[in-house]
This record gives structure tokens, sequence and C-alpha cells, in this order.
């Protein structure tokens, strides 16, 4: 009598959940903006304690990607996820207690739960909708800016519903991230077969790989833009005049502006023979939406940073897809993915800390400006080897 093979899921319900549980691998990172002045008022947190703590989560993503191929060989991909949903859901919750060793320790532990997920669902789409790897990374990085729209829009109105504590407002978002963990559980299954053992693509293959560094230093740079934006666009919003509701508000719309792009620029770039041409027109519109929110006149702030948020998704999803792209099978998929999000999220942690320093060295926003454009131009560099039509 042979055992019975594991169940499989219905790909809707199965991309269903993984949409719940996407949706909640955001809000740890865009609440805080929102809240940057009161917690630095009540805490007497400095700018460099503030560039620290932008700088941190993302830093702590490198490390999570890094351990997400040893987690998927200890207890598989899927199983993997329900863990990293559940650590993001404790790193919420930490925020609750207040204070400022609170407040890093949840960023710290909810982004080693995001960089598990990132890496490990790349492989889980490959293998599971290989023939629509494209459309659901779409709506995967879809559901991930609707869910950093949430964040960055209902932090304030939370903070003010609580009395006025930003404590309880960021660690409110640990209540869909549990719901997020619970809707996933159902999928939580052993692995049906050992995927790695099949592959052509190995780790020292692609660490050996000009290929994959290429996409590695793409995924980081372009990374860098989005989690500077997360961090400061709402400071810079309440320099250039704006209330802090109203920062927050506009921050949010540059994360709904992501959402068409995440959906619509993978799904594009996938039907595509390379994907060149796509990311220098997506990093073109990042610059160029980026410079007129900054330095543009007022009345042009809320369709420049819809814009802006429309070129960060198309850049994220982006990456995510020639990640995909650029291998043959789940395992490979995991392989680069461990990599250029392990080594890209380091290279990325970099860009929050080095534009907070730049505003406290000059005064202003003319100097992190610059490093802004700097790592555009930088990650549209690295686009040219990574949008090849090549495999690693």
């Amino acid at each position: 009598m042979t055992a019975a093979s594991p169940r499989i899921p219905s790909p809707l319900l199965l991309g269903v959940g993984l949409m719940l549980v996407a949706f909640n691998l955001r809000p740890a990172l865009t609440t805080v903006g929102p809240l940057l002045a009161a917690i630095r008022m009540g805490t007497g947190l400095g700018t460099t304690g503030a560039a620290v703590l932008t700088m941190l989560p993302v830093l702590f993503l490198g490390i999570a990607s890094v351990l997400g191929p040893r987690v998927s060989r200890w207890i598989g991909p899927d199983r993997g996820i329900l863990l990293a949903s559940a650590v993001v859901a404790a790193g919420l919750s930490l925020r609750a207690l207040g204070g400022l060793v609170p407040l890093f320790a949840g960023a710290c532990v909810a982004a080693l739960g995001i960089g598990l997920a990132g890496v490990l669902i790349p492989g889980l789409v490959k293998r599971e909708f290989p023939g629509q790897a494209g459309l659901m990374t779409g709506l995967y990085t879809m559901t991930l800016c609707l869910g950093a729209a949430a964040g960055a829009g209902l932090t304030v109105p939370l903070q003010d519903l609580f009395g006025g504590s930003w404590a309880l407002a960021l660690a409110a978002w640990a209540l869909p991230a549990v719901l997020g963990t619970l809707a996933w559980a159902p999928f939580a299954r052993p692995s049906r077969a050992p995927v790695a053992a099949r592959s052509e693509v190995t780790r020292p293959v692609v660490w050996r790989s000009p290929l994959a560094w290429q996409v590695t230093g793409f995924m980081g740079l372009q990374s860098s833009l989005a989690y500077i934006m997360f961090g400061w666009v709402p400071l810079i919003l309440h320099d250039r005049g704006l209330s802090a509701v109203d920062a927050g508000f506009v921050a949010a719309l540059m994360s709904v502006g992501q959402a068409p792009a995440a959906l619509l620029v993978p799904t594009f770039a996938a039907r595509l023979r390379d994907q060149r041409g796509a990311a220098l027109a997506i990093i073109g519109l990042t610059l160029a939406t980026y410079l007129l929110v900054v330095f543009g006149p007022l009345w042009l702030v809320v369709p420049a940073t819809l814009g802006h948020g429309f070129g960060l998704g198309g850049c994220f999803g982006l990456g995510l897809t020639i990640i995909v792209l650029r291998v043959r099978d789940a395992a490979g998929a995991a392989a680069l993915s461990a990599m250029a999000q392990g080594v890209g999220y380091t290279i990325a942690s970099l860009g929050p800390l080095g534009f907070g320093l730049a505003h406290e060295i000059g005064g202003g926003w003319v100097l992190p400006s610059t490093l802004f454009c700097a790592l555009s131009l930088g990650a549209a560099a690295f686009s040219l080897g990574a949008g090849r039509n090549r495999q690693v």
C-alpha cells in the first residue's frame, strides 16, 4: 500500500491565501514614516536615530533573505511562509509596549518575517503557477502595495483613535497579520517533492553568475529607492507645508499608485523578449516624478506622488519578474531570489540611512536628492544586464 499523496489545493484558494499574506508584508515598513515626527517628539529621537530606524528593517530583510533557502529545506516553502507571517505579526505586536527599544526591536523582528516570505514566495509562484508567473507576480506585488497604502494612510487616524498613542497605532497592524497567518495555515503542508535536488541552478552556480549579480544589483538599488520613500516621504511632505494627516494621506496615494503598476508591469514585461526597455522607462518615470514631489509646484504634489508610486511599484514588480524569468525552475527561482534579495536588501538598507544622514548634513533635501538620482542611475545601469533574455 502506498502512502496517499498530499492533497493539492485549489489554485484560486491558494492564490487568495497568498494575497492575504502579501497584504501584511509592507505595513511594518510604511507605518513608521507618517508618525516619525510624533515619535521624535515623544522620544527625543534625533535625525541620525531616525535614519537608523529606517535603515535597520531593510538590513534585516537582507539577513532573512539569506536564511530563506535553509528554512525552505528545513520545513518547506509552504510552512516557511506560515512561519514568516507569524513572525511579522509578532514583530508588529512588540510595538504595543512603547518606547524606543520595542520600536526598534519590533521593526527588526517584523522585517525578518517579511524578508523570509519575500524569498519563499517567488519559488512557490514558479512551482504552483508556472504558466502564469507574470500575472501572479503582478497580483502579489499589487497586494503588497495595497497593504503599504493602508499602512501609510490609516496609521495617523489610528493614532487619533487611540488617544494619541503612536505605539498602539503601530501595533494595531498586528491584527491583519494574525488574520493572514490563519488564512495561510491550511496551505502549510509539507513539500510534495525535494525540488532543489533536481535543479540545475544551485547556490554556488548563482553566486558565480554575472547575470545573477546584475539581477541582484538591480533589485538592491530599485529597492533602495522604495525604502527611502517609505521612510522619508511623509517628512518631505510635512516640510513642504502639509499637516501630518495630509502628509500621511499623500504618502498613502504613493502606495496606491504602486498597485496598478505592480499588476500591469510584470504582466507586460513577462511577454517581452527582454525587459531592458521596460526597466529604463519605469526608472526614468520614478526619477522624474521624485523631483516633482520634492521640488515641483505644490499643486502638482498629488499627481506627482501618484506617478512616483506607479514608478516604484513598477520597479519592484519588474525586479521580482526578472528573478522568475532568469531561471528555469522553482528551485532556481528560490536560489536567485535568496541572492538577489539577501545581498540586494543589504545594499538597499544603505539608501534610507544615507538619505537621512545627507538630510542632516545638508539641512534640506538637495543633497539627499542627489543621492536618490545617483541610485536611480545605478539601477538603470544594472537593468541593462539583468533585463537581457538570458537565464542563469
